[in-house]
């Protein structure tokens, strides 16, 4: 008596078959969530890279009201100049300038630059709340001059 049975030739080929389309669709599953995740690694890597021109670009303003500290438009178009390579639009962007304790040689100044980054995958809004991110960078520099009275 065989212990082995053999089957037919017509049913080992429905079996392989079946297993090719089963790898395809293991493909794309897995490459789908595979982009998702990619392209969620990209937004988030592109909303800090403007964190990173916002705090720059404040930074600057800081430095040059730390010597015309009384200069608001001087200010502003140093932040603004900082940046012109289009990561951040400017227009829809709030540069504020304060100067703290005096606002001679000693005190301090403040500039907050408040930016809405516009997220491009839907899902990380859904994470995040919406689609818009609020970005915020604030950098504080000690006043140099003029010199107090």
């Amino acid at each position: 008596m065989p212990t082995h049975v053999k089957r037919p030739t017509r049913l080992r080929r429905l079996t392989r078959g079946g297993q090719r389309g089963q790898s395809l669709v293991e493909l794309s599953i897995s490459l789908t969530m595979l982009l998702m995740l990619m392209a969620g690694v990209l937004d988030i890597g592109r909303a800090y890279y403007t964190y990173l021109s916002l705090r720059d670009a404040a930074a600057e303003g800081a430095a040059y009201g730390s010597i015309h500290p009384t200069d608001t438009s001087g200010i502003i178009g140093r932040v603004v100049g900082e940046s012109p390579g289009g990561v951040v639009n400017w227009s829809a962007s709030t540069v504020t300038t304060s100067t703290l304790v005096k606002n001679c040689r000693g005190g301090g100044i403040k500039v907050q630059v408040d930016y809405s980054y516009t997220l491009l995958t839907p899902f990380i809004g859904s994470i995040a709340g919406g689609q818009t991110l609020p970005l915020s960078a604030t950098v504080v520099n000690t006043i140099l001059s003029p010199a107090c009275p």
